[in-house]
């Protein structure tokens, strides 16, 4: 019997590596579509396909001969221009469905976010009867939404199709979450926003990786298919209580000045005026959407996910931010 073939989209990024090495250990055949080809061992092992997924030719090329589909790439962070988002998570997404639909693929699952049930007001415990959110705030999480509804939308006996929403993703080779909170703290520019004690989700990469192969198993079995499903560790966290351990651990005093989530909003929202206006390039160091994912509780109920993909932790939360505190000590 043939291995499978399988494409993931993003495969040289930080969850889409995870899912690359996993694929490679089950014996997979894989291909990677990204836009730079990095020079490793890992990347060595796959047939690495150049180009964008907001490219049609490309993602067909890519998509052509596999048997599934993971697609991992998207435009993240908070800030930038529309069209770049919708280009990259909504043109592309539709790319990746109509060439799985083309090509007979047999399963895709698609990396979302629990972005896309975004309101500005707090979570506990919600799950996934929740609708699509509204009063986005920023491009990354409307345009997510946007994609995840083509995804789900595609589902059917032919092509089985389920989405996942890994909240906070953090591990070993982070690019972003880890060094920016480090970044703004060695700089003396990070606070405390509200009363520090709000609750949230954090998905390790590993646990994140294992969920997708997980929910490729179950669509591949007759389950998960139109389902979307949020992802975490499984049981939230103090949010400042988690940066300030990561602080300690990386040999840095822990964040103690504060500042009020209503003031961290109109500073965010006049902050991107600004932005905009004079068109500075980067992000604002505060905006609207980061204040309220800053200040407000926003943990998920992920009881489906055990259920239908078997999702369970992969690592011990603070034993494994302990041990990759350590390793971010400057020398």
């Amino acid at each position: 019997m043939n291995a499978p073939l399988v494409l993931v989209t993003g495969g040289a990024g930080f969850l889409g590596r995870a899912v690359v090495r996993r694929c490679l250990a089950r014996g997979y055949k894989v291909r990677v579509l990204g836009r730079t080809p990095p020079s490793d061992a890992l990347m060595a092992r796959v047939e690495f396909f150049r180009g964008d997924v907001a490219d049609r030719a490309a993602v067909d090329a890519a998509v052509k001969g596999c048997d599934h589909v993971f697609h991992v790439a998207a435009k993240a962070g908070v800030w930038g221009a529309w069209e770049d988002y919708v280009r990259v998570n909504i043109d592309g997404t539709r790319n990746v469905v109509e060439a799985c639909g083309s090509h007979g693929v047999r399963a895709l699952v698609h990396t979302s976010t629990p972005s896309v049930v975004f309101t500005g007001e707090a979570f506990r415990g919600a799950d996934e009867s929740l609708p699509c959110g509204d009063n986005w705030l920023c491009a990354y999480a409307e345009t997510k939404a946007v994609a995840e509804g083509i995804a789900l939308q595609a589902a059917s006996g032919r092509l089985k199709v389920c989405a996942l929403r890994p909240h906070l993703i953090w591990g070993p080779g982070d690019p972003h979450i880890f060094p920016r909170i480090l970044a703004r703290a060695r700089a003396g520019r990070l606070r405390i926003v509200g009363d520090g004690g709000n609750r949230v989700d954090v998905t390790h990469v590993d646990t994140a990786a294992d969920a997708h192969l997980a929910a490729l198993d179950a669509l591949l079995a007759g389950r998960a298919n139109g389902k979307a499903y949020f992802l975490s560790q499984g049981e939230p966290v103090k949010l400042w209580e988690f940066i300030n351990r990561l602080l300690v651990g990386a040999g840095e005093r822990p964040v103690t000045k504060r500042i009020s989530q209503r003031a961290a909003y109109w500073i965010g929202a006049a902050l991107e005026g600004v932005w905009t206006l004079f068109r500075l390039k980067g992000e604002p160091p505060m905006t609207r959407f980061v204040a309220v994912e800053l200040a407000k509780d926003h943990w998920f109920d992920v009881s489906a996910a055990r259920r239908d993909l078997g999702l369970r932790p992969a690592v011990d939360t603070w034993a494994e931010l302990d041990r990759l505190a350590a390793t971010l000590r400057t020398k």
